[in-house]
Order: C-alpha cells, then structure tokens, then sequence
C-alpha cells in the first residue's frame, strides 16, 4: 500500500490493484524520500487467437493442445497480469493467470467428448477480449464393453446384456445384436441421453443353443454420425427345458368316416413345473393338459376332420411344436334333394325326393330350414304335401350311415297367391291437381305374393313398370289442362292367374286465380248514409272461388266473405259513414291455394246533399244576420253624424243591397248531385261525374260559397245513380253465366 496525494491536499490510501487502474491515466504519485512525478502507462488489445494443435481434427487417444495469445500494444514496457479462460460449448475448461502472453490447455490423451466449439478469453487491467470460436473434432469412439448377466440359461429365459463407453459423454446410440448359426443376426438399437451405458434383453427362443452378443455405439457431431468399434463378442450356452414333442395317431393310416380316430402328443422334460400340451386343428383347440407329459383326444372321424393337427408343449416363454397331417376318406357322398317344382301356386301338390348317389343303405329325413333350428318333416326318402304361401322357404334332407350325418344342399320352394284387384289414387288424398304442378300416383295390391309388377298407363300408353311389394308409386309432372283422366295400373305376380287391372281414375285440374279486380259504385266519392255497391271479380280460375274485401286504414279489416261458383261476387254495403272512409282491395283463392290480390280503391265518404243544404242554410241565415246588424248599425251611426236628410239617404240605399239579390238567387235554377257507373274490361267502376274523376283520395270538403235552389214541385225528381250500377251488375252476371 502506498498514499497518494492529489493537488497536496487529500491523502487517502490505494490498493495495489486500484494503482493499476490509475496506471492506466495520468497520476500524480507521491512516495517518501522521493519527489513528486508523472508517468503515462497505457495499453490495448490488438487481437486474442486461440489455435489448437497437432489439428482441428485428431484422432481419439491421441494428445491435444490448446494455445491462447492475447496481442497487446503499451505505452511503456510495464508489467500485466492476464487471465486466461477457455470455453468448451460456452461451458468453462480452463482458467490461468500469467504475465505471459500466451496460456496453454493440454489434453493428454483426447476422446470423443472433447470434440465441440473453443474459445477464449484475456483480461487484463480491467480490459477484456475474446477469440473467435474454433471448432475441434476428436474422431473414433473408444471401444465398448459389453457383459451378459449370465452365460448359460434355458429356453423361454432372456439374456440380459450391458454395453458401456466409460469415457464417452451422452447423448448417444448403442446398438445390440444377437447372432447364432446360420442366421441373420438379430439388432436392437437404445438411444441414451443422460447416461454413457445401456441394458437390454434378448429373449431365447426355441432352436436357440449357442449364442453370440456384441454391441457398437454412435454419436451426433455436425449433423453426421460417428460410430465406435464393436465390442467383443459375449458367448451364452442355451440349454433345453424339454425335448421337441411326439404326435402319434390310430389307425396310422386308411382312415375312413366312421372310424374312431385317437391322437396322443408326449414329451420328456426337465422340470414338471408349469408345463403344458396343447392340440389344435386349424388353430382350433382340440384339448390340453397342464403339469402332464402326455395328451390324449379321440373322436369319431368325419371328413371334416381332415387337415393338419399340432401339438404344442409350452413352458414359461418356451416352447416346441410338433405338425401331422390326417386324411379321412368318405364312407358316402352328400344326399341331394330334388324337387317337383320349386315355383308354383298356392294349393298345388309338392314332392320332394332325397338320394345318394350309388349308395342305398341309409336313414333319411326331410327338414325345412328355420333361423332358431331346422323343422322335421318326415324320416323318408320321399315326401308329398299341398302347400299354401306360409310352406315358401329352403328345404333340406339328411342321410345317417355308422353315425355319420351328412346334410343336403338346400333347395328353396317358392309358393305364390294370386294378387288382387289393385287401387289406384293419389297421394295427396283428392283426384285433383293443380294445373302444371305434378300428379303423384300409388297403385297399390292388397293380396298377392311379392314381388309384384306394377305397370301404369296414361290412356293406352304404358308410362312406367315398377316391381315393389305390394305397392308403387308414378309421378306425372307437369299436368297440362286436358289431362284430366285416363289413368290405370295393372298388377301381377308368379301365379298362373295372371294380370289384374284397377278401375280408371279420372282427376281434376285445378286452374288457379288470375287477375283480381276490384270495382264500386259509387267510385271514388260516396255520400253519407247511402248504399255502396262493390264487385270481385276474376279473369279466370275452378270454381268455387273464395272472395274476401278488405279495408285497409291503420290496420286491415276484413269486410266481406264468401265462396262462389262464379268468377265474380257483388257485396252491398248499406248505410256508409264517415268512419268507411279508405282504401278497399279484394282477394280471391280457390283450391290451388293461391291468394290473389287486387289493386286497391280509395273511397271517401262526403256529406250527403241535405245535410249541405241544412249547413248552408245555416250558414247563409248567419250570413244574413250579421250583414243586417252591420247595416242597422252604419244607418244609426249615419243619422247620428248627418241629420235627417242623411237617414233618407241611407234608406233608400238599404231597400236596394241585400234584399234584391238574395232574391235573384232564389231563381237561379234546381240543385242536382249524382253519379253513374261504366264497366270496363278489366271489371273496374267508376263515376259518370267527370267533374269529380275516380282519383279524388280526400274525403274533406271545403266551402266556401253556397247557392241554395229550391225544388220545383212540378219537375220530376232525378234519378239515383246506383240504378245504373245495379244494371252493369246483372248484365256482368249474365255474361259470367253465358260463359260457364
């Protein structure tokens, strides 16, 4: 430790370690005995290398060295101490401090863990700088050892084996194989990632006597595998726990059906423990004994009995078979069963015959087939019956000879009742359709055998043939307006009676509504109080038709209905008033289902011709009324300013105003109101009035001016307007009627 002092004022103590970091810069040192000085000592790092000798690339057991070298310039020849690191894989290998330049990590003898990336690092004064990476590649694999668990084991045991590279690093691959005479060897592969060893087991299978083990191992540098060595070959004795078994048969040959047939299977074994013999068939267990070294089976022999038999003796994992193939010859062939006919109508007769070809001697019977068991008919050769439908089915027949029982191969008897009269309808329930939609048909048999032929004809052409059950169905599509009948089907079977056909079935075409209309008189404007006549009507459509009128205002009222056979329908509607007021419009339907709209009316309820008499009457005597106060009252306020010679004046004038013109308009003429009605082609109505027009939609008057007309006693009264309208009505009528 030395004091330092700094401008000659602050002492303070610095460690050697903080004096080289001030070596580093300008200071200012002060050491007893001595003067005050100044001294630079500065210094960088040029480049840190890093290489690696004899190569990069050297082979497993052979030495490697690994030399850092840190490049430094200095301001002035002083002293650095430098710490040398070096990194395997980012992990640290190792560490020195050295005034030297250089530092060296030796590895004696190199293995295949060595291998990866190196890199180096050197600090010094507080500085530090790394070298590049340098990869280094310790090929080969050092060899591996393998032992066994044991060296001499029996059939059905396992060979335990481990395979381990004391100075290899994991992860690695070991490999495994099992090898004997005269056949490919047998390889397991273990991949280890934690550990540098690994265990496996080869069972021992039966034909295994002497055996060799070896294994190798790998590893993954660079994307490439690098394998070792094999081991040494590890020899293991295999000792049998029995011997292979012996499969005995009686009689050893010329074995015919009926024969009693015996097999015995036996071994010699070691150890009784766990032993068993087993016998199959085609993979059929026949019988097996356990703890037992021989097995017995007998039976009477069949021809189904030929084939190959194998007798298996197991013990643990062990085991040894044995393989002998039997022929049964056949004591007689099959029976065959012959019909007299095997279709044929209900009440006929039926025989049915069972034989065996140049074979006589034998018991036979007669079976019907059934899915729970078959049905006995009779023990003989022949039989006869009358059947009915319930007797269709398969039938067979079996013949016995010393017990054995062979079986016929079946004949199948079909038994037919005739079909009947069938029926012909329409789905949908009712002989109609509408006009260009399709027309579905079922005919249908009640009675009759399946399968039924069903053809359907459209007059005397054939449409379609259908075989079904006992019913089939025909679509028709697009239903013109003459086809309205016509339609028949036929049904038939196997029976020998032959064809039936149904009765004709004749539809109706359904034509749906067409143009709706809607017509009233009056039209436009009706006065309150009086009758309004209202006309549907339809260019076309089948009766009868539906015919709804609506009033639409906030909401839609429905004000009228009823079913016509007509294409057009009159509705009156007596007494209207201020609250009938809208817009009407009318619907039609029929069967087709179809709504048809028409175009909407607007009526306007007005005032009736009284009831405008009465209100201007009123008005006029109040109109009346104030023009007399207003004259009284200018006459007086006259007399009042002018005298006598005034009030003469004003006299005179007031006999001349008012009173001669009401007069005049007493003789202007009668009032008249009235409307007519015209129909057009398309059924509408509207008024004769041409000064009111159908378009008026405002049922509100205004008034403004008011002419009142006396009537005339002597002149004939007017006539109404509905009477034409009632005219135009029976006249639509008639032609409607003309036209159906």
């Amino acid at each position: 430790m030395c004091f330092g002092v700094v401008w000659g004022y602050l002492l303070f103590p610095v460690t050697v370690s903080q004096s080289v970091s001030f070596e580093n810069h300008i200071s200012f040192l002060f050491f007893p005995g001595s003067e005050l000085y100044s001294q630079k000592r500065v210094f960088t790092f040029n480049t840190v290398d890093i290489k690696v000798q004899p190569s990069v690339k050297v082979k497993n057991g052979a030495p490697l060295s690994i030399t850092c070298h840190a490049d430094i310039s200095k301001s002035t020849d002083f002293q650095l101490k430098h710490n040398f690191t070096v990194f395997k894989d980012g992990k640290l290998v190792f560490m020195t401090v050295s005034d030297k330049r250089d530092a060296r990590y030796e590895i004696p003898v190199a293995r295949s863990s060595d291998t990866g990336d190196y890199e180096c690092t050197v600090e010094a004064g507080g500085k530090t700088k790394s070298s590049n990476s340098l990869h280094v590649w310790v090929t080969g694999m050092t060899k591996p050892i393998l032992t066994a668990e044991k060296k001499e084991v029996l059939e059905g045991e396992v060979v335990k084996l481990r395979c381990e590279l004391p100075e290899e690093v994991p992860p690695l691959y070991f490999f495994f194989r099992k090898m004997k005479m005269n056949s490919t060897p047998k390889e397991k592969s273990v991949f280890e990632s934690q550990r540098n060893f690994s265990v496996v087991e080869f069972p021992v299978e039966e034909g295994d006597n002497i055996l060799q083990f070896d294994c190798f191992a790998r590893r993954n540098v660079k994307l490439e595998f690098e394998s070792s060595e094999h081991s040494k070959k590890t020899l293991v004795t295999v000792r049998e726990p029995f011997i292979k078994p012996t499969l005995n048969v009686k009689p050893s040959s010329n074995i015919t059906e009926g024969d009693r047939i015996q097999i015995e299977c036996s071994t010699v074994v070691a150890r009784m423990r766990d032993i068993e013999i087993i016998l199959q068939k085609n993979k059929t267990i026949l019988n097996s004994v356990r703890d037992e070294k021989l097995l017995k089976y007998s039976a009477v022999a069949t021809l189904e009995d030929s084939g190959e038999y194998q007798c298996k003796v197991e013990q643990g994992r062990a085991s040894k078979t044995t393989k002998l193939n039997i022929v049964v010859s056949e004591l007689f062939p099959k029976p065959i069963l012959a019909a007299s006919v095997i279709k044929l109508d209900e009440n006929k007769e039926l025989t049915l015959s069972c034989s065996i070809n140049g074979f006589q001697k034998a018991n036979f019977s007669i079976l019907r087939k059934n899915s729970n068991a078959d049905i006995w008919l009779k023990n003989s050769k022949n039989l006869t019956m009358r059947v009915n439908v319930n007797d269709t089915g398969s039938y067979i027949c079996k013949a016995e000879v010393k017990g054995i029982v062979k079986e016929s191969k079946p004949v199948t008897i079909n038994v037919y009742a005739p079909v009947s009269k069938p029926t012909l309808s329409v789905v949908s329930g009712l002989p109609e359709v509408v006009l260009g939609k399709s027309l579905l048909l079922i005919c249908r048999s009640v009675m009759g055998t399946p399968p039924i032929t069903f053809t359907f004809y459209k007059g005397n052409k054939i449409k379609e043939t259908v075989v079904n059950d006992t019913y089939a169905t025909f679509l028709d599509e697009n239903i013109g307006q003459n086809d309205k009948g016509g339609y028949r089907c036929d049904a038939k079977n196997n029976h020998s009676s032959g064809m039936k056909t149904s009765n004709i079935l004749n539809i109706t075409v359904i034509v749906p509504i067409k143009n709706a209309s809607l017509g009233s008189v009056p039209y436009g404007e009706v006065e309150d109080g009086s009758e309004t006549v209202f006309l549907c009507s339809v260019k076309e459509g089948s009766w009868p038709i539906r015919f709804r009128i609506f009033r639409k205002t906030d909401r839609e009222v429905l004000l009228f209905e009823k079913n016509e056979n007509a294409h057009r329908v009159v509705w009156r509607r007596e007494a209207m008033n201020r609250q009938d007021t809208g817009t009407y419009y009318c619907m039609a339907s029929n069967r087709a289902n179809v709504d048809v709209k028409s175009h909407p009316i607007t009526i306007s309820v007005i005032l009736a011709a009284w009831q405008k008499g009465v209100i201007a009457a009123f008005v006029l005597i109040l109109i009346a009324g104030a023009v007399t106060l207003t004259l009284w009252w200018l006459l007086c306020k006259k007399k009042k300013a002018k005298g006598p010679s005034m009030e003469m004046s004003g006299s005179a004038l007031a006999t001349n105003s008012p009173n001669e013109k009401l007069t005049r308009q007493h003789n202007d003429g009668d009032y008249y109101s009235g409307s007519g009605y015209i129909e057009g082609s398309e059924n509408h109505m509207k008024s004769t009035d041409e000064s009111k027009g159908p378009d008026l939609e405002s049922a509100e008057v205004e008034y403004t001016e008011v002419e009142v007309s006396t009537l005339d006693p002597h002149r004939a009264p007017v006539q109404k307007g509905t009477e034409t309208v009632y005219s135009e009505i029976r006249k639509a009528n008639n032609e409607t009627t003309r036209a159906s």
